[in-house]
């Protein structure tokens, strides 16, 4: 196979990835070559090609695809991330000033009408049929820990302008995605902020529990609420969050009842833009901008596998 295309994993990208990736233990076939599948899964990821349109060289289109819907179902391009931030953590080369934030995608009509039946039971990679799902409630409870279902329907909201998703997020200082979440478009933002900062789970490469606490929170007006500020209180977190306009009046019209104002860093703030620029850089990717992907967690591991690209590349 042709290596050096555009998009594909560098050979220093694919010796980081290797070690990571799932072994067959010879009782259910031989993987086809994990680099050659996963480059078709990122030229899918950055085009947004139709997985029918794979160019030959990725081989046969249905095995980069189960390959990449597997992997969805069963958590592996999730692990792939942590694993990756993991090691650049243990390097020292993650700031952890963290900044929140999430951003709409329009989806493609083709991306509604998934079937209502669960999917047929899944092998992981290991060979062990762990994935059966017995029924709809199962299947939505494998997909729960990845994206918010249920009224929204893997993730779809409807609009004005038809369906969106939106993806919720936490961003390092290096403008790199460290958590993520895809629920219905019209979700408010305020909603999701504790399940992201909660998702936030950077493992040790040693000994010793995942690193779940940021130093700092940065996040807009969206986020200025009584909830969202008593719930970094209490985990000690130091956070920079605008006072809304509405609540400064409520506040100053209560006189000593209403408190003090909340403390503002202007200097911390101006590093909210990491989020933002984290977006731009999932966005450069043609399948995140645009939501091709009928089941909420398959798409979410889209945006996944282009946040695990950054890492690899920055």
């Amino acid at each position: 196979m042709e290596r050096g295309e555009r998009g594909d994993l560098s050979d220093a990208e694919w010796e980081r990835l290797r070690p990571l990736l799932p072994v067959s233990n010879g009782r259910c076939g031989r993987w086809r070559d994990h680099r050659q599948v996963i480059d078709g899964i990122l030229h899918r990821v950055r085009t947004g090609v139709h997985w029918r349109d794979l160019p030959e060289r990725f081989g046969s289109w249905k095995t980069v695809y189960e390959r990449h819907r597997l992997w969805s179902a069963d958590g592996t391009w999730e692990r792939l991330l942590r694993q990756v931030q993991a090691a650049a953590d243990a390097a020292g080369e993650t700031d952890w000033d963290v900044a929140v934030d999430s951003t709409i995608v329009r989806a493609h009509q083709h991306a509604a009408g998934a079937r209502t039946d669960p999917p047929s039971a899944l092998v992981n990679s290991k060979g062990d049929e762990a994935l059966e799902h017995q029924g709809e409630t199962s299947w939505q409870s494998l997909a729960g820990r990845l994206v918010e279902v249920g009224a929204g329907g893997e993730g779809l909201g409807r609009s004005r302008g038809g369906f969106t998703s939106k993806i919720h997020l936490s961003a390092d200082g290096f403008c790199r995605p460290l958590s993520l979440i895809v629920t219905p478009g019209q979700r408010a933002d305020c909603t999701q902020f504790v399940p992201v900062l909660e998702k936030i789970r950077v493992p040790r490469l040693g000994p010793g529990r995942p690193r779940k606490k940021p130093d700092s929170v940065a996040a807009d007006k969206a986020y200025s609420n009584g909830p969202c500020r008593q719930y970094l209180r209490r985990r000690g977190i130091r956070h920079v969050i605008p006072e809304k306009a509405d609540s400064q009046v409520v506040r100053l019209r209560r006189g000593p009842r209403g408190g003090r104002p909340p403390g503002f860093d202007e200097e911390r703030y101006k590093k909210r833009n990491t989020v933002e620029r984290a977006i731009n850089k999932l966005k450069n990717s043609r399948a995140v901008a645009t939501r091709y992907d009928k089941r909420g967690c398959v798409f979410l591991s889209t945006v996944t596998t282009a946040a695990l690209v950054i890492w690899l590349r920055t």
